[in-house]
């Protein structure tokens, strides 16, 4: 079964500095039917403006992972690391018994991004940072393993059976994968056109799978997605 979130149905907030759109319930928006989805709790479409961002701020028992889509993000926290992160750049930061965090728009262009916050496997770990580029090349035509429990295949490590892979398509593209039996997956499509199964999807729309065993992602135009394989 895949369930089509669309995307003109998602949260929004518009700060001026920030134009985000949640995808489950967030902070102000809340809709008790929009949770999350398994252990997945929050995507956000968070546009920043230039030398505009989030000042320090705290969390905890959550893994966070952040996916830009353009700009930059120049992210510093309570751990002492530091780093910039560009488009193609997936950031992990596993939150667990708290760390405070900045992420600001430190450019002159707009900033594009994707916040997604997954249920730790326990509550109470240590915290971790990690931030890994992956190139076009690696996930152009197919799904590109990015996240996952052990660090597979050059992945970041996260504190959850999870995996998140990304994509990139040409139109008339296809890429495919299969969910080991009794598994979930949830498709967000950054930008784009196309189908999932047949089902068309559009920029920003999200689709929950449950009981699918194979599933192709068809380009009409050209689609970066991220898909979560989730328990």
């Amino acid at each position: 079964m895949i369930t089509v979130r669309p995307a003109a149905e998602r949260g929004h907030a518009n700060q001026g500095w920030l134009d985000s759109h949640h995808t489950f319930s967030f902070a102000d928006y809340y809709d008790p039917n929009h949770m999350g989805f398994r252990d997945l709790r929050v995507i956000n479409e968070d546009r920043v403006a230039p030398r505009q961002g989030f000042g320090t701020h705290g969390h905890r028992d959550m893994e966070i992972v952040s996916y830009v889509l353009g700009g930059e993000i120049e992210h510093k926290d309570s751990m002492g690391t530091r780093g910039v992160l560009k488009p193609g750049e997936v950031q992990r930061m596993s939150a667990g018994t708290g760390v405070r965090h900045s992420e600001v728009n430190a450019s002159d262009a707009p900033l594009h991004f994707l916040q997604i916050w997954i249920m730790p496997e326990k509550n109470g770990l240590a915290p971790g940072y990690e931030q890994k580029a992956f190139t076009e090349a690696e996930r152009s035509g197919k799904f590109r393993l990015v996240v996952s429990p052990r660090g597979d295949d050059g992945s970041l490590k996260i504190n959850q059976d999870a995996r998140i892979f990304a994509t990139l398509l040409k139109p008339g593209e296809k890429a495919e994968v299969t969910l080991p039996k009794g598994r979930h997956a949830w498709l967000q499509l950054a930008r784009g056109s196309g189908t999932l199964n047949g089902v068309e999807l559009r920029a920003g729309d999200g689709a929950a799978v449950s009981d699918v065993e194979t599933l192709t992602l068809q380009a009409k135009e050209p689609i970066e997605a991220l898909l979560f394989d989730l328990r």
